[in-house]
């Protein structure tokens, strides 16, 4: 009975140890409220009376909540458009990506690969220099993928980052795995296929994230390369509406003028409704990949 009492004493911990859990508590806490309020902000201020929101009156709840400032922007040319776009060219970069990293990676991974040291380390390298922004516009134009869509994917193909993260966690797999297959007559893309990637679904969700984020918020591809309007990305509809923000909300207050003082829209309303659209989206997918995350990283950081 006394061992039992003492285990469960050991357990309880001492008040130096409860302190000290309820100070990294708060510290972490905080922290979590520091990183979300950001968010929290951006949506009550694009529900709340725009002009209290440029008071300074809007902080911790919304106030006379209204949905106007979304009903106006979804009236924006072209919204749906670049919404299509955006989401077309995220989810066929990132799966194309994927793809082609993984596979860039597995033989990156195999010692009877040709030149195997040289083409790594020559890969490696160009993660720390590039040719410049005027050659690589010629380069795209002379390959003809200036208002084309796939501009958007084949220069994004291949993350060294993400390649160097893939081949650490191949590394880490049991070597005799692929040798069982290969006795079978298994070959590299059979056991690349069956073996590889569903062993590396942590490492996979984790660079998908990377490069989902990286093509849902670039515009700087679009401004570019892109002059048709039809291939316009959400982010770069965004930059613009954003340059031309004083002319969007002059007019949007003009034909708003018979509303009421709530309903206002003002520049700042835009602003946050304009981020409120393009930054949700991305949000939501993160939930779904977030048990990968951390697994993929510590796996991916052991060596390089």
């Amino acid at each position: 009975m006394t061992n039992r009492s003492a285990i469960y004493n050991k357990n309880k911990g001492t008040w130096e140890d409860k302190s000290f859990h309820l100070v990294v508590y708060l510290i972490f806490g905080a922290f979590t409220l520091l990183c979300a309020y950001p968010f929290y902000y951006l949506l009550i201020g694009t529900l709340s009376n725009t002009q209290l929101v440029d008071m300074g009156k809007v902080i911790l709840w919304p106030v006379d909540i209204h949905l106007n400032n979304y009903v106006e922007i979804f009236k924006v040319q072209n919204l749906g458009t670049t919404a299509f776009v955006s989401v077309l060219r995220t989810v066929a970069g990132t799966g194309t990506s994927i793809l082609a990293t993984a596979y860039m990676a597995y033989f990156f991974t195999k010692e009877n690969m040709w030149a195997r040291k040289f083409w790594y380390r020559f890969t490696v390298v160009t993660m720390y220099f590039s040719a410049g922004l005027i050659p690589g516009y010629l380069n795209i134009k002379m390959l003809g993928l200036m208002n084309n869509f796939w501009v958007y994917i084949i220069p994004a193909l291949i993350s060294v980052f993400n390649m160097i993260l893939v081949k650490t966690s191949i590394e880490a797999m049991p070597a005799e795995l692929e040798e069982s297959a290969h006795l079978d007559g298994a070959g590299y893309m059979r056991r690349f296929v069956q073996i590889v990637l569903p062993l590396q679904k942590p490492i996979l969700a984790t660079i998908a994230l990377f490069t989902a984020v990286t093509h849902w918020n670039d515009f700087f591809t679009t401004m570019l390369y892109i002059t048709d309007t039809k291939l316009y990305t959400l982010q770069f509809l965004l930059y613009e509406l954003l340059n031309h923000i004083q002319t969007a909300s002059q007019q949007i207050e003009y034909e708003s003028s018979n509303q009421l003082a709530a309903n206002a829209i003002t520049p700042t309303g835009i602003r946050l409704t304009l981020t409120a659209v393009v930054t949700i989206p991305i949000l939501v997918v993160y939930p779904f990949i977030q048990r990968f995350f951390v697994q993929g990283i510590m796996v991916g950081a052991v060596k390089g």
